[in-house]
């Protein structure tokens, strides 16, 4: 298969590293993860809403650029080198795949250039207690009263919850209703929120939804398959920032190998240490060739070609992840679980992204499961 990039999305991915390299490096983010109220920097935020990474997903009718999951693929390795604090993947990707696939004409006009402007954030609240292992086991229920829907719920470890202007929220209409998506706005009354960060420092919270009304305009749609196949495009996307992440965990690795001495001579230098990081080049190697299935994969209209594949991809990758961060911290010693490096950061965020849409063992067992 040819996988060199076309030129557009190689100016996409140099654009994107571009930003990284100049406005987020390592002791910038830093300067965020510790400071901002927020979690996240609203600068850096609108920084990518200019350059046109906001808007890469709202189709080209609404105002978009109606980029492939390619083109969020190449965004999504760029924000795994800079390991962004920024809701990209939640309101960028999800959130905004969401009202383009389900929303209708109004709902798409309000949200989507507002999105892609920056001017907006929205948060995917999906996630529940009872989802760890299925993610359609879904809890939160939305009634059908008077004119709109009561919705009662809990949504665990929603990403950038706090600073949301609106919440993505998918819950069952009636009692066994199908599963719709419903758009409230975080300052609705009975909404509440607990914040809090993730080990990889990402903002996120707990959200209780305790007899909301939202009007009948809230909902976007009653559409399970719709709901399945923004998932998968998650799951592609984190599949795409692991492998930038990597790369660049690599690199740190090589890089203190060739100038930490020991008995006189660079580690790098020793057999047994040039073997752990040919394997660590492997398994990236695997991981970033199952990102590219992922990505053309993820929005197959078989939903079965689909899941297979992604649920491929998340397990290659998410032995990738556990492997190279292992080794990579080993191969750092002591220095390597420090806040100080930028090693243990990535760490954290693999070890998070390995969990993320369903653990590898989770994927590995529906994978199992399809080939039966």
């Amino acid at each position: 298969m040819d996988f060199t990039f076309t030129e557009e999305q190689q100016m996409l991915l140099d654009t994107t590293r571009r930003f990284v390299a100049k406005d987020y490096s390592f002791e910038a983010r830093r300067q965020v993860r510790e400071k901002s109220a927020e979690g996240f920097s609203r600068d850096a935020w609108q920084a990518l809403a200019d350059i046109g990474l906001l808007s890469i997903n709202v189709p080209e009718a609404d105002g978009g650029l109606g980029g492939s999951p390619v083109d969020t693929m190449l965004v999504m390795n760029a924000v795994g080198e800079g390991l962004l604090l920024e809701p990209y993947l939640t309101s960028a990707v999800l959130a905004t795949h969401a009202i383009a696939l389900m929303g209708n004409d109004a709902q798409r006009g309000e949200w989507l250039p507002a999105l892609a402007s920056g001017e907006k954030i929205a948060a995917f609240a999906h996630d529940e207690q009872a989802s760890r292992f299925d993610r359609m086991a879904i809890e939160t229920r939305a009634w059908a009263v008077g004119n709109g829907y009561v919705l009662t719920g809990h949504k665990s470890v929603v990403t950038h919850a706090a600073s949301a202007d609106v919440l993505v929220v998918t819950a069952r209409i009636g009692n066994d209703g199908d599963m719709g998506v419903f758009l409230v706005p975080r300052d609705t009354e009975g909404v509440r929120l607990v914040p809090f960060k993730t080990v990889d420092a990402v903002p996120a919270g707990e959200v209780w939804l305790n007899q909301v009304f939202v009007p009948p305009g809230a909902l976007l749609a009653a559409d399970e398959a719709g709901v399945a196949a923004v998932l998968d495009i998650g799951i592609a996307a984190v599949c795409a920032e692991a492998v930038g992440a990597l790369d660049k965990l690599l690199a740190a690795t090589v890089e203190y190998a060739r100038n930490r001495k020991q008995f006189g001579q660079p580690i790098g230098k020793f057999q047994a240490l040039q073997h752990r990081m040919a394997d660590m080049v492997l398994h990236i190697e695997q991981a970033r060739s199952m990102s590219y299935l992922a990505a053309v994969r993820c929005n197959a209209p078989d939903a079965a070609v689909r899941n297979k594949a992604l649920s491929a991809a998340k397990v290659v990758i998410g032995q990738a992840c556990r492997f190279v961060g292992q080794q990579a911290v080993q191969l750092h010693g002591g220095m390597g679980v420090t806040d100080e490096l930028d090693v243990s950061h990535y760490f954290k965020r693999l070890m998070a992204i390995e969990l993320q849409f369903g653990s590898t063992d989770t994927h590995l067992e529906a994978y199992a499961a399809q080939l039966a």
